[in-house]
């Protein structure tokens, strides 16, 4: 069976919806599953030059007000799922496309790992993701080729990947993360409990 997952880095839902997939996995008894990660953007219009997070999401969301109320619920939700979230040291909002072009230098074996990587320097230590500078560093620490990471980010080597899976959300017409289509039958929207993704394992095989 064959998962894919269309997330951002930057979308805390997805960091949760991940962690209930993974505890659905964990507990399935059916056939082999294979995840792929699929690259999605929530804000791809977003200036390189990484923009102030609470300022930003104020902007965009409709105030400060309602921005703290959203990640309240998300560090809630987080903290039933078990994943910490500590938006206080949340200070950028990052264009998300040089963590996906990390995510796809990363070896297949160590897709997930990377995935956690780059989502614990963002939500749990506050790094700025849009950074080379701090991608090569998660690379490294990852035992990644830093040097190639860093050359994959600066010349948009890994572009045709990422524009592949932008064209497909848009074929699926998927408009917001995560998302998660199994085997190419079904498709769950949100940060879905892992019983809900065991039920859709279940139909899948089934079907």
């Amino acid at each position: 069976m064959i998962i894919e997952v269309f997330q951002d880095t930057i979308c805390p839902w997805c960091r949760i919806g991940k962690k209930h997939l993974f505890e659905a996995i964990a507990r399935w008894e059916g056939e082999p599953i294979e995840i792929r990660y699929r690259a999605y953007q929530l804000d791809p219009h977003s200036p390189k030059t990484s923009q102030p997070f609470w300022e930003t999401m104020a902007a965009n969301k409709g105030g400060r007000a309602t921005v703290e109320q959203m990640v309240q619920h998300a560090a809630r939700a987080g903290e039933a799922a078990g994943i910490a979230f500590h938006f206080d040291k949340v200070a950028v909002w990052p264009n998300t496309l040089a963590s996906h072009t990390l995510l796809k230098c990363a070896p297949e074996a160590r897709v997930t790992e990377a995935v956690d990587a780059v989502y614990k320097a963002y939500f749990e230590d506050g790094k700025d993701i849009g950074d080379t500078d701090v991608l090569v560093a998660i690379a490294e620490e990852l035992g990644m080729d830093g040097a190639e990471v860093r050359q994959a980010i600066e010349t948009g080597a890994r572009q045709a990947e990422i524009d592949e899976d932008t064209a497909f959300a848009r074929e699926l017409q998927i408009t917001g993360v995560p998302f998660f289509v199994i085997d190419r039958k079904l498709a769950l929207s949100g940060a879905q409990t892992p019983e809900n993704f065991l039920k859709a394992f279940r139909q899948a095989t089934e079907g």
